[in-house]
């Protein structure tokens, strides 16, 4: 079995590193916080919100916080989908491949994840009304398992689909 080079992996390593340094220093800026990720966190919240009226009425959402009779949970930064999202935008953007294949995996695997994400929530809301002592460890442990194993699976099938021809054209 013939080596491959290990130079196109440090480099993959290195672009990855670098985009998500560059990704979450972007996102932790209080200007970008305040006027794209709190109302980007809104809509999330209002999506979950409405996707448990369709099971069970009765959730308001304010802000970012969705709320019943019952329980209430407050959509906060680690629970919008972002980190997942700039996990895989920066594997993505690391990755060498076309600019076309980069652009649908970017659309295509970011919306997914997000839609993931209104799903957690919806689910995460309706265990905490239904089954609070499960909350936390399908909160913490499960879902951001999950997610995170989205992202990743979402990569690598990307990967696979969009990104080997041109690689192999580089070789």
């Amino acid at each position: 079995m013939a080596s491959r080079p290990l130079k196109p992996r440090i480099i993959f390593v290195t672009k990855f590193g670098v985009a998500m340094l560059v990704l979450y220093g972007i996102v932790a800026l209080n200007q970008v916080n305040d006027a794209v990720i709190i109302p980007f966190t809104e809509v999330v919240a209002r999506g979950a919100a409405g996707l448990l009226t369709g099971v069970e009425g009765g959730v308001d959402t304010q802000g970012t916080v969705m709320r019943s009779a019952r329980f209430a949970l407050d959509v906060r930064n680690g629970c919008n989908g972002v980190e997942a999202t700039i996990l895989l935008v920066a594997a993505i953007l690391a990755f060498p491949a076309t600019l076309r294949s980069r652009l649908i995996g970017l659309t295509i695997a970011s919306i997914a994840i997000e839609l993931l994400n209104i799903v957690r929530l919806s689910s995460l809301f309706w265990l905490g009304e239904h089954y609070r002592q499960v909350f936390d460890l399908f909160h913490v442990a499960v879902w951001q398992s999950l997610i995170i194993l989205a992202a990743i699976s979402m990569f690598v099938l990307w990967s696979l689909k969009f990104a080997e021809r041109p690689l192999a054209k580089s070789r």
